[in-house]
This record gives structure tokens, sequence and C-alpha cells, in this order.
């Protein structure tokens, strides 16, 4: 599911450019969530992540560099396509490592175009991966495949489908390592993986796999609000 923002403080402006990519998407059988924003500050205030963000450039309060420049602090690995009426802006695009630079107004074809790039950028990402050590080795730990880690003393146990192996580490830097990558520390002994959340109730996460994890007590509404989050991103009708 591709997650799309488009932040124009032009609210028809905004509003027109988002159906436009809707269209298009559909008529090439992309599913896509479409979050729409009137200013870059809130654009930077959300705490989704999204795939692509076309961006104007003249806004007020900050403008579309600015806001981009923000985005990237924050370290959002998006796609970012710069949509101007001026031409004036094309080589400061290069500094927040924008994908691509549309001037107004934007032909059908040349959207499909730059929609059809992205796509596929956006497939040749390689997974995301930890290297851990493991009987003075090391070893890849690719993160979709892992359901949960568990701690179990100074070792983390990483459970997948196929098999669970551990390794020597600390949970505490472990979380800190995989925030913004889709894991909830839900209890102090174990992270899951919110991709392979089937269903919860207010003390165990229930895994696609079947698998039961506790929830404590004290991050049960934290756990609801993250993994709810996480579903919409994920084009969850929530």
């Amino acid at each position: 599911m591709l997650s799309i923002a488009v932040c124009d403080d032009e609210i028809l402006e905004c509003c027109k450019l988002a159906g436009r990519i809707r269209e298009l998407l559909e008529e090439h059988e992309v599913p896509c969530i479409l979050s729409q924003f009137g200013s870059g500050r809130e654009l930077l205030a959300s705490a989704e992540r999204f795939d692509l963000i076309f961006l104007d450039i003249l806004m007020d309060g900050p403008d579309g560099m600015e806001t981009a420049r923000g985005l990237r602090e924050k370290k959002s690995g998006s796609l970012l396509v710069f949509v101007s009426s001026s031409r004036d802006y094309v080589f400061e695009a290069y500094d927040v490592e924008a994908f691509q630079y549309l001037l107004k107004p934007v032909g059908t074809e040349r959207l499909r175009q730059v929609l059809l790039r992205a796509l596929a950028k956006l497939r040749e990402r390689p997974r995301e991966f930890l290297v851990v050590s493991q009987d003075r080795q090391k070893r890849k730990v690719f993160l979709d495949d892992v359901l949960y880690f568990e701690i179990r003393g100074r070792m983390i146990e990483a459970h997948g489908r196929a098999e669970t192996f551990s390794y020597y580490g600390r949970i505490g830097i472990l979380e800190e390592s995989l925030e913004g990558k889709g894991f909830f520390r839900c209890h102090k002994s174990y992270l899951v993986n919110l991709r392979h959340v089937d269903g919860y109730d207010g003390q165990e996460v229930l895994l696609d796999n079947g698998e039961q994890v506790v929830i404590a007590k004290r991050r049960g509404e934290a756990f609801k609000k993250e993994v709810l989050r996480f579903m919409r991103e994920e084009g969850g009708l929530i």
C-alpha cells in the first residue's frame, strides 16, 4: 500500500492534485492512501510516514524548502516531489535530495511518468535488517521476518516464523534502533512487529502465526494508539 502526502496551502490546488494522483494510480491498479495538508507546519507535525510527498514551494509559514529541510532533519526517507510555478528553486531542491521538480500546471502524462518512476524506485528499496553477533559470527536479521523480540537475561531472542535464535544484546538499545521501523515495546520484555499483529485485547497481542504476547497494563493505551495508527498507514479501513 503506497502512502502519499500532498501539501499545498491553496486548498483547491491541493484537492485537485490529490484527485489526479488517485485517478492515475487507480488506472494502474496501485492501492494508495492519500493525505492532504494545507501547510508545511501541518505536514511536519504529522506522525505518519509517507513513501511519496508532493510539496508546493511557495507557501506561507514554512515554505516548501523549509518544510523539506524539516523532513530531512526528522530522518524522513520519503521521496520528495516539488510542485511550483517558479523555476527559481530547482538547484536548491538538490540540497534536500528531491526526487523530482514539477512546474505548474502539471500535465497528466508528466504526472503519470513521475508516479511510475517513483513506484519503480520505491520497489527497489532494499529490505531493512539488523546485523547481530551469534556464536562469534555476524548474522543479518531481516526486520520483516521477525514477529517479535524477547529479552531473557542478557540474551535477546528474535522470534520468526521458521526459527527463533538468540544473541547478546540490550532491549533498550534495540528499541531505540527500531524507532520508526514498525515495532512497539508492549512489555518490558517484548518488542512486537506491528506488521504481524492480527488482533489484541487489554492483556495480549495476537500475532498472525497464532502466538500471543503479553501487553503490560501501563503500556496498553499507547499500544492501541500506535497499532491503529500503523494499520491506517498500511491501508486499514479504520
